[in-house]
């Protein structure tokens, strides 16, 4: 048996490392001891708390640029006499708020709204009878859902183009008239009697598809074991209808209400690509967008603005009190 002299390593003790060995290893023993550092417990925690941050911050970030910051400058231009080219503004405090409220000229355009107004009623109407036709099984169902639903994806230039060739005088719509013997058509876009009302046929053209998809999603979500214990109670589908179908999509009906009055306070696109607002069809974006650059009034165009966006909050809000979100249980 070996004796070992003192100071000496055990014979089975592992051969001492060389002086880098050594180094490397007290390295590598100090850094898995630091908590805190990349890659460690600490720094992944932090990590995976902060991620969801940092995907909140950028769409944070460009509602910020976009959206408040430029109603800020809406805000505050609103209270200038600015022409849109002058570097200098001058404060005109409320007298562009009362200008938009005392001339005739500027508030009587809202009446033009009623007119899409009515006109979303019918929309809706018109949505939801085939939305509510399709939900159920339909011969070519899925074929008449895409034919109804096409015109929403079309550009809204395009439409104002082909729904100007088909209004304008000797037209498609004239001839089609003529057919059923119609001689003496009125002017469709020409007359201030009937512009508005064929605008708002346009639009009601447009816009239905967006409301057909909400109906029709709405409904298929009703589940499918009611509509077969009212068949077996003998009830009919106008019965089912009210019963089911119509308290099953009340929210949906009253955010499609929402949309249609705010859309008809902000109707732009189809009136101005048609008629630039001529003959009695300007709407209250067209005349503020004309207020701003044509006449060069961006001061008193800001106010215009303002006033219409309070107007669609105000109007939003009474719609909320008046007609509230109903929790539905149907079963």
């Amino acid at each position: 048996m070996a004796i070992a002299t003192p100071g000496a390593a055990p014979a089975d003790a592992p051969a001492a490392l060389s002086a880098p060995a050594r180094g490397r290893l007290v390295g590598i023993t100090r850094r898995a001891d630091r908590p805190g550092r990349r890659g460690g417990p600490a720094g992944r925690g932090v990590l995976k708390h902060l991620t969801p941050w940092f995907f909140l911050a950028a769409a944070v970030g460009l509602l910020l640029l976009f959206t408040y910051w430029p109603a800020l400058n809406l805000f505050y231009f609103s209270v200038t006499d600015w022409d849109g080219i002058d570097l200098q503004k001058n404060f005109v405090g409320l007298d562009n708020y009362i200008e938009v409220f005392t001339d005739p000229r500027i508030f009587s355009v809202f009446f033009v709204s009623l007119y899409y107004f009515f006109a979303s009623f019918a929309q809706m109407a018109i949505a939801l009878y085939f939305a509510t036709i399709l939900s159920f099984s339909t011969r070519f169902s899925n074929l008449f859902r895409g034919i109804l639903f096409f015109p929403y994806l079309i550009n809204g230039v395009a439409i104002g183009f082909v729904f100007l060739y088909l209004f304008q005088p000797g037209g498609t719509l004239d001839t089609v008239l003529g057919w059923f013997g119609m001689a003496d058509p009125p002017q469709w876009l020409g007359n201030p009697d009937v512009v508005n009302w064929s605008l708002a046929g346009t639009s009601v053209w447009r816009y239905t598809g967006m409301n057909f998809v909400l109906f029709l999603g709405a409904i298929q979500s009703i589940p499918h074991e009611l509509y077969e214990a009212a068949d077996l109670d003998g009830a009919s589908r106008w019965q089912q209808f009210w019963a089911i179908i119509f308290p099953g999509i009340r929210r949906v009906v009253g955010l499609s209400f929402i949309l249609a009055i705010s859309g008809s306070l902000s109707v732009f696109e189809i009136p101005f690509i048609m008629t630039g607002g001529a003959n009695g069809s300007a709407t209250f974006v067209i005349q503020t967008l004309q207020t701003a650059f044509t006449f060069r009034q961006v001061g008193l165009a800001s106010a215009m603005a303002v006033v219409l966006l309070v107007i669609v909050l105000v109007v939003t809000w009474i719609q909320r009190k008046v007609f509230p979100d109903e929790k539905v249980d149907l079963t």
